[in-house]
């Protein structure tokens, strides 16, 4: 739920609950093209996309019984299409960073059924507002470590280097064992997990990876 400026979450599970409130700080950053962001080589390989990084976030997170205040800084996506995934892909991979200066990155590629590079793009607005959008050319995903998890033997490689144009950084997981599971949901297994970003192995901000297709090629 949005309330102006601000988005509001209350979720209840078995073992804990949030009472969030995401802030924006700063205007939604719109992928691709104005807002349209290409997927593949077909102009209708695409999608309405748009981001908000850098929301201010503050609640509570409840666990046993017992609340706690939180704080930090967090990340939304908004994505729309027709089309999930061309033919012939397999999956991508993503990345949606925090920078710590008050910029924004978000990176992926699709892969192909043979697990090479079918398509990429991607944004980077930097402090000062300056957005660049990568083309596919611009953008290379190189895994540096993989974890293979014990209940799918799915493989991952769960800390990549990302590099976009001039961009280089590092991508570490809080911890390996980030995987989904949600056959019962969307009908497939994927590693979705908070990471670290390092440049020459300063951190220079915090968010997500998300690597799907490492199984069977994705069907949404």
């Amino acid at each position: 739920m949005r309330e102006d400026r601000a988005y509001v979450a209350r979720i209840a599970a078995r073992d804990f609950a949030l009472a969030l409130t995401f802030e924006e700080t700063q205007p939604p950053l719109r992928q691709g093209n104005a807002g349209l962001s290409r997927k593949g080589p077909s102009p209708a390989q695409a999608s309405y996309y748009y981001s908000v990084p850098q929301l201010a976030t503050r609640g509570t997170l409840t666990i046993a019984g017992r609340a706690r205040d939180v704080d930090g800084v967090a990340w939304l996506d908004h994505e729309w299409s027709s089309e999930y995934l061309a033919t012939e892909a397999r999956g991508w991979d993503w990345t949606g960073i925090n920078l710590d200066d008050g910029g924004a990155l978000m990176a992926f590629r699709i892969r192909d059924r043979a697990g090479a590079a079918y398509w990429a793009g991607g944004a980077l607005r930097d402090a000062a507002g300056r957005v660049s959008v990568f083309v596919p050319g611009d953008v290379r995903f190189v895994p540096l470590r993989t974890w293979r998890s014990p209940r799918t033997d799915l493989e991952y490689p769960v800390a990549m280097r990302v590099q976009a144009t001039s961009l280089d950084v590092t991508l570490e997981p809080a911890f390996d064992d980030q995987e989904l599971d949600a056959r019962a949901s969307v009908g497939t297994v994927y590693w979705e997990g908070a990471v670290t970003a390092r440049r020459d192995g300063r951190a220079i901000g915090g968010g997500y990876l998300e690597l799907t297709g490492y199984g069977a090629p994705l069907k949404l």
